[in-house]
């Protein structure tokens, strides 16, 4: 779907049409929509620790079929795939951004770092502002997934602050009011967090995920282009004053007691970065770090330790950068299942006490449920021995993983031969052979020159979006990816024309999704669900397929329900799902009590970024609100509009 149908006016009784196996409609008068109550969303997901859930309360289970679109923005700013120059090899864009609202105003960032600001009702734009970015020089991976927001609590210039990254490794403070920059943060407004780091190159390092904000602090991760090189540059997390933009402290990732820097004083290359998004609690006043791995992700025969933070949750005091405590989920990481999604800050009640928890999603489809303030699981973690079988040599494994209890996965396996899937007998056929002739020992089987099945694959399981938790009833919803990988390590000397070199190594890789010749996943779908998790009690309450084949295959194949996707679903206060996530150019929303899905709005393209919502005044509308940008590795086509959704001003018949 290459033409915007999003723009038509939904009325109730055409969102009932779309959806006659699943919704019962009424032939009745749509009441005027209740007051609701006001509520923002002043950080990417909702709150500095994550929660994906919105206390706005117009839009119920009862009226959302009537939701409408309100407006759309659009930026410009979006590219298809260049294969061919000038210049050549660049990826498309994907727009990834959740918007924040704070009081009347939403901001939000383009793929190419342009930041807009508009009015929050309307959609009409206030102001933008242009880093000047040389996107030429961000051959892949080009998104922006958010910016924050720091207010000092007075009145008057850059007294309230946007404040984003780029892909050119620059930290930016704008005057909320005017989009100018603040110029006293830094030189003129802005920072260059590539201070200190060794010789890289450009797109090879840059801030994707927007800063934490604690008090009169930012802090900010990086991105760094993985699997190219042993010597990327460093992934150092660093702290900074907020009004000042003077560096406060630096955590670069290296095992305690190693120097964090060289000889000539630049930071230690290859260490492990934290390219998605920091939690903070104010209250405890620690930060909390969802770290990479350690370059490159296929093979570790290098590192000697040096992952000891590798794919873990690390809290650091946020006054000081001091470690308060670590805890890993991925030993001696080979797989590429870095921690993917920003920590979720939540209060359970267990065994009668309400403890500070940290709940934290995983590639692997596995969730480890922390006290916040020491690091310390709530239900017991399990060390059992994992596959040791396919090692290549100058490689080591550790003998065991952690395995978490209590919490279900939202993936399992081991996958067999028999389990093979296709359209046909032939392709069938021709995955169950994959899964035969590779090594195939369950999760954690080690890369190898035979080729190894990796199920989760390294997109997840669960991935960046992160789940949404209802605070009240403890009740988790995540997106998950049921879509095997593969990985085979090809010695260096037959590494000419490889994507993925991992230099200063003796292999580079062949990594992927493991496909059948008709191009469709090796197991049976859903590939793609949405899963409702009782986190307290242990149980999962409803896993629903995400998303059709509709917009990506032709008919009659439109059937195949559960697509892989990114991003994540968010919650409301009154009982409701939103979700872009999958490939289809839909975003829905779901009954979070039988995972019975209410509503579909069509999309430009995929909706490929977390849902946000919010209502600026008591007695106004509440507006739900998605980026719709496609994504470079779901086959959905790229964008720039922000689409929002609300219900219709006055009352309407059906």
């Amino acid at each position: 779907m290459n033409n915007y149908t999003g723009q038509r006016i939904f009325s109730a009784l055409a969102a009932c049409l779309a959806l006659p196996l699943l919704v019962a409609c009424k032939a009745t008068t749509l009441q005027a929509p209740p007051p609701g109550v006001a509520a923002d969303w002043p950080a990417y997901g909702a709150s500095a620790g994550g929660s994906h859930f919105s206390r706005a309360n117009q839009i119920t289970p009862d009226n959302v079929a009537a939701l409408q679109v309100a407006w759309t923005h659009r930026s410009g700013d979006y590219r298809e795939a260049q294969r061919d120059g000038p210049p050549p090899g660049l990826s498309q864009s994907s727009m990834q951004v959740t918007p924040i609202v704070v009081q009347d105003r939403l901001y939000y960032c383009t793929p190419f770092n342009r930041v807009f600001a508009l009015d929050a009702q309307s959609g009409a734009e206030l102001w933008s502002y242009d880093p000047g970015v040389n996107m030429d020089e961000v051959p892949v991976l080009p998104n922006c997934r958010g910016v924050s927001s720091w207010r000092s609590g007075a009145e008057g210039f850059c007294e309230h602050r946007i404040v984003f990254g780029t892909f050119d490794a620059r930290l930016i403070a704008l005057d909320a009011a005017s989009g100018r920059p603040c110029p006293d943060f830094g030189d003129g407004g802005q920072v260059d967090t590539s201070d200190g780091l060794s010789a890289h190159h450009p797109g090879e390092y840059g801030i994707t995920s927007p800063p934490a904000i604690i008090g009169d602090r930012l802090v900010t991760g990086s991105m760094v282009l993985d699997n190219q090189r042993t010597d990327s540059p460093g992934g150092v997390v660093r702290a900074y004053n907020i009004r000042s933009g003077a560096l406060e402290w630096a955590f670069s990732a290296v095992p305690p007691g190693t120097p964090a820097r060289n000889a000539d004083g630049t930071w230690r290359a290859g260490t492990t970065n934290v390219w998605s998004i920091i939690a903070a609690d104010e209250e405890l006043g620690l930060v909390y770090l969802p770290t990479g791995n350690t370059t490159p992700d296929y093979y570790g025969g290098h590192r000697q330790g040096l992952d000891h933070y590798s794919s873990s949750v690390v809290a650091l005091h946020a006054d000081s950068g001091e470690v308060a405590w670590h805890y890993q989920f991925v030993h001696h990481d080979l797989w590429d299942y870095d921690t993917p999604a920003q920590p979720t800050l939540v209060t359970l009640t267990v065994d009668g006490e309400a403890v500070p928890a940290l709940v934290q999603v995983t590639k692997m489809g596995m969730t480890f449920v922390l006290n916040r303030q020491t690091g310390e699981p709530l239900w017991p973690v399990q060390e059992r021995p994992v596959p040791q079988r396919g090692l290549v040599p100058g490689e080591y494994l550790s003998p065991t993983q952690p395995f978490p209890s209590h919490v279900p996965y939202t993936v399992e396996g081991p996958l067999t031969p028999e389990m093979a899937w296709g359209l046909t007998f032939w392709d069938r056929g021709h995955c169950a052979d994959k899964l035969r002739d590779m090594h195939n020992d369950g999760i954690y089987t080690p890369p190898s020159l035979q080729g190894s099945i990796n199920y989760p694959s390294n997109a997840g399981g669960n991935n960046w979006g992160s789940p949404a938790i209802d605070p009240d009833s403890g009740v988790m919803v995540v997106h998950t990816n049921r879509v095997p990988g593969f990985t085979r390590l090809i010695p260096r000397e037959q590494c000419a024309g490889s994507m993925q070199l991992q230099e200063g190594t003796p292999y580079c890789v062949d990594a992927g999704w493991l496909m059948s010749p008709l191009g469709l996943p090796c197991t049976a779908p859903p590939w793609g669900t949405l899963d409702a998790i009782d986190l307290v009690a242990g149980r999962t309450l409803w896993s629903v397929p995400m998303g059709t084949t509709r917009d990506l295959a032709p008919f009659p194949f439109w059937w195949i329900e559960g697509l892989p996707g990114m991003a994540g679903p968010m919650l409301t206060a009154t009982g409701l799902v939103f979700a872009g996530v999958s490939n289809e150019h839909v975003l829905r929303a779901f009954d979070v009590r039988t995972g019975q899905e209410l509503w579909r709005g069509d999309l430009p393209t995929a909706g490929n970024a977390l849902p946000m919502t919010y209502q600026v005044r008591p007695g106004g509308r509440q507006f739900v609100v998605i980026a719709a940008g496609g994504h470079w590795a779901g086959g959905s086509p790229p964008g720039d509009h922000l689409v929002a959704f609300a219900l219709p001003r006055a009352p309407q018949t059906d």
